[in-house]
């Protein structure tokens, strides 16, 4: 007598596994909390940003005596032209102005007459201060000379300060990156590479918990091994896409609500869908290799170990990420990595988020993505189809890829 099939439909099975893994997960105490946990603490970051954040003060305060004051207003211009905001301070006496290089008051002192450029700091003279008193000393001498030859020195300085450069037209068009943008592409990095970090892995010890307690065997009496993998997959991306979400709302809406964000608000919404593109493509690219290592092992011990291999490629687009484009949003590395889809779900993100993205890049990126997935599922399949059942020792990968 036949044993009737109770398999499930494909749907169905993967269905099955995903609304388990999401009630199992939702359920959880850790997840509640660690979830909880970073609303408040991004909430609490951004109100602390809006009490101590304040207006950023000039780059250095000189005082200068009353027989130095002609001297003032030639150092503030000079500090503008070469981008430095150099505020200036009267003091009485050189005394008063020694007492306030002590209290820190002011950076530096000008002292004697306007003749020369007589400077008085309490330790060391800043580098791009010491710079724009060399340019004041210069210009100084340079009045100095023009006085001895019978000339203006007004009027050689009116001169001067209308002369401009010819500038033409850029070869290609700059984009003018807005500071808070910057912050947000680097915390979207941040936050898809923690998520794929600790979701990514909680994927293969997933996988290896159900094998060494036997469950999987049971579980693949009514449903195929890849109805197991992409509905585990699909349950824990769902958890973390939840996850994800409330902490980009929350951060947004926080942000724009103190004023601590001043970008506009389809800015921001961007922003978060882009996040969340980024998020699920990353995710079930990686996730699904996860689970196909995490099915190479027994133990929970060999997790990190089978799956650090595609880790690092994880770590790789996120510290280039972090380390090159806050100081070089356009840089041509970067730009290129972020296109290459092993690297692209934390590098893309950011790049966006800073804005300047050609339209191009990032349907290119999105789509190789979506190109590599079914070959990875493919993949991923047969590995965890061969390995999943087999306990004990480490299945070798070409073991698993070879399999019948």
């Amino acid at each position: 007598m036949s044993t009737p099939d109770i398999r499930m439909s494909p749907m169905s099975g993967v269905g099955l596994v995903a609304s388990r893994e999401i009630s199992t997960r939702l359920k959880s105490k850790a997840y509640r909390i660690s979830t909880l946990v970073l609303l408040i603490l991004i909430v609490v970051g951004i109100f602390v940003l809006k009490l101590f954040g304040g207006s950023s003060g000039p780059d250095a305060t000189v005082g200068f005596v009353p027989a130095a004051a002609p001297l003032s207003a030639p150092l503030t211009a000079i500090g503008s032209s070469v981008g430095q905001n150099i505020a200036t301070q009267p003091v009485a006496d050189e005394q008063a102005g020694i007492a306030k290089l002590k209290d820190g008051s002011i950076d530096a002192l000008l002292v004697q007459g306007a003749d020369r450029v007589h400077v008085q700091v309490e330790k060391d003279l800043d580098g791009n201060l010491k710079n724009v008193l060399t340019v004041l000393a210069g210009r100084v001498a340079q009045n100095s000379e023009i006085i001895a030859q019978r000339g203006d020195p007004a009027k050689v300085d009116a001169a001067v300060a209308a002369a401009r450069i010819d500038e033409l037209p850029p070869l290609e068009k700059p984009y003018d990156y807005d500071g808070q943008q910057l912050v947000l592409g680097i915390i979207a990095g941040i936050l898809i590479y923690m998520s794929l970090l600790l979701n990514g892995q909680t994927v293969a010890q997933g996988v290896v918990e159900e094998k060494t307690s036997r469950v999987v065997e049971l579980l693949l009496s009514t449903i195929k091994p890849w109805q197991l993998m992409a509905g585990k997959v699909l349950g824990i991306g769902t958890v973390g896409l939840i996850q994800m979400l409330a902490i980009g709302v929350v951060g947004i809406a926080a942000g724009l609500g103190t004023g601590v964000l001043t970008i506009s608000l389809s800015a921001a919404i961007g922003t978060v869908v882009w996040l969340v593109v980024w998020y699920l493509l990353g995710f079930f690219m990686y996730s699904i290799v996860f689970a196909a290592l995490g099915a190479l092992v027994s133990r929970q011990e060999d997790v990190s170990g089978a799956v650090s291999p595609v880790l690092m490629l994880v770590i790789v687009g996120y510290v280039v990420g972090i380390s090159v484009l806050p100081s070089d949003p356009s840089n041509k590395f970067a730009e290129v990595l972020s296109i290459i889809p092993v690297f692209a779900p934390t590098l893309m993100p950011m790049r966006l988020a800073m804005g300047g993205v050609p339209v191009w890049e990032a349907v290119v990126s999105v789509g190789l993505v979506v190109l590599l997935i079914p070959g990875l599922v493919w993949l991923a399949a047969r590995i965890y189809r061969n390995a999943v059942m087999r306990t004990g020792a480490k299945v070798k990968l070409r073991d698993a890829l070879r399999a019948a």
